[in-house]
């Protein structure tokens, strides 16, 4: 049985994710509060695979879980690209008029704006997690409050859906990366499918220094799906940059990052693995 930490609860959409990716193998949640515990359930016990968000289509990249890969030491051995679609939920003796108050996500409650737009007279209030809102109502018996989180949760929950697909925006996805330690990556991943990997390096502060690596990947016909970059702590308008690369011949990559390596300092791959799929 592998054993998965995510961040969030049971019914969360990191749960989802770590069930699409591991479809076909049964697994142990390890759930976890931060992403911070993610990591560190990973450094306790190397058998711990982890599954963290990593960017989504409308709220955009989520920084902190850069760095906390970088420093890590983990290995990225997948991905999963999930569609996230909101459902808004109560307890099952609630109904509309019932409803005084909404909980969920900051990141949750943003995608639904119009949905709450519409319904001003709800409170909106924050919470740590999706699937947690709709927890924390049904342990604590919370009439008049409703959760907006994954339909997934109302089964586990015991929780009435009121109305799906209430996310503003219909193409909403998030990628989640999938997290190991080295030791353990090729035995997790099957090799001859790889064609994505994510690297991460800080250039000289120097005229030219990116369009360089830039035109060095262009030459080898490496495509850049990604570049973000993020200021290095005490060193004044110096930047790491994490870039997510794919090919279509290997030899080719690993040569390309040969020929980059002299320009950069203190590159390092991330991860090599296939690109992830889709689901909903």
């Amino acid at each position: 049985m592998r054993k998965i930490a995510i961040q969030g609860v049971k019914g969360s959409y990191h749960d989802i994710a770590a069930h699409k990716y591991f479809k076909d193998e049964e697994i142990e949640l390890i759930c976890c509060n931060t992403f911070e515990e993610v990591f560190a359930q990973m450094k306790k016990d190397s058998d711990v695979i982890g599954v963290i968000a990593i960017e989504n289509t409308i709220a955009g990249s989520l920084l902190h879980n850069y760095e906390l890969l970088r420093e890590s030491g983990a290995t990225i051995i997948g991905e999963h690209k999930l569609r996230i679609s909101h459902s808004i939920m109560c307890l099952p003796e609630d109904n509309w008029e019932d409803l005084t108050e909404v909980n969920s996500h900051p990141v949750a409650l943003a995608q639904c704006r119009d949905f709450l737009h519409n319904h001003s007279e709800l409170k909106v209030v924050e919470t740590e997690d999706t699937a947690g809102s709709a927890e924390n109502i049904r342990k604590n018996n919370l009439r008049g409050h409703a959760a907006i989180c994954s339909k997934y949760a109302a089964g586990l929950y015991d929780m009435k859906i009121l109305e799906e697909g209430i996310e503003t925006n219909k193409h909403n996805f998030t990628r989640f990366l999938v997290i190991s330690n080295p030791w353990l990556a090729d035995e997790l991943k099957d090799r001859s499918k790889v064609n994505k990997a994510n690297i991460v390096f800080s250039l000289p502060h120097s005229e030219g220094s990116l369009s360089q690596v830039l035109s060095i990947f262009s030459f080898y016909k490496i495509n850049l799906t990604k570049i973000q970059s993020l200021p290095i702590i005490g060193r004044e308008w110096e930047y790491m940059f994490y870039v997510d690369v794919m090919f279509n011949d290997y030899l080719r990559y690993k040569q390309s990052i040969d020929a980059v390596t002299p320009l950069t300092k203190a590159l390092k791959i991330l991860g090599e693995y296939a690109e992830g799929e889709s689901t909903i």
